[in-house]
């Protein structure tokens, strides 16, 4: 999985030496406390192990502007393999704690991570399973979507959206 996750590297600072445009969202990071826990929440939305690696020296001490990181990653990715998570638990320096910890949904910064999913009730289900939190209810738009909001792991919000019905196409 190192020689995976060192090709995706190359790959990911690549994209940012070429001069090209934007093409694609590469992947969401999140930095977690308990790995594991965030692995184990990310498979109950069928998300499978993509590569996974200690990480440190001086290349990501420049990118991420610390001295001495050292971090073990792992990226997650979505059954249809477009979508990636990587989730990072820092282990140098120590984690920052940001106040409050536990945001709420109308916080500055990252809203939240949505997943398309077969039923949103499952869903609940799974992740509740794995500690997941409902933040509000499920609710239904028109007979479009359910759709409700969980609590991951660091306090990230998860929003799960089930289609119900094919959105019209405008004419």
């Amino acid at each position: 999985m190192r020689h995976a996750l060192r090709a995706w590297t190359v790959e990911h600072i690549r994209c940012y030496t070429t001069g090209m445009a934007n093409t694609r969202l590469d992947h969401v990071s999140v930095v977690v406390d308990d790995l594991a826990g965030a692995v184990a929440f990310f498979t109950a939305l069928d998300m499978t192990i993509a590569g996974e690696a200690p990480i440190e020296g001086q290349w990501v001490d420049r990118i991420n502007g610390i001295e001495g990181v050292r971090v073990d990653i792992v990226m997650m990715r979505t059954p249809d393999g477009h979508g990636q998570l990587e989730l990072t638990k820092f282990h140098n320096p120590k984690l920052v704690e940001l106040e409050p910890a536990i945001a709420p949904p109308n916080a500055l910064g990252l809203r939240s991570v949505m997943f398309a999913v077969d039923s949103v009730d499952d869903a609940v289900a799974r992740l509740r399973a794995k500690g997941g939190e409902l933040i509000g209810e499920v609710a239904q738009y028109k007979d479009i979507y359910r759709l409700c909001y969980m609590r991951g792991p660091a306090g990230i919000i998860v929003a799960l959206a089930e289609e119900l019905r094919k959105p019209s196409q405008p004419s």
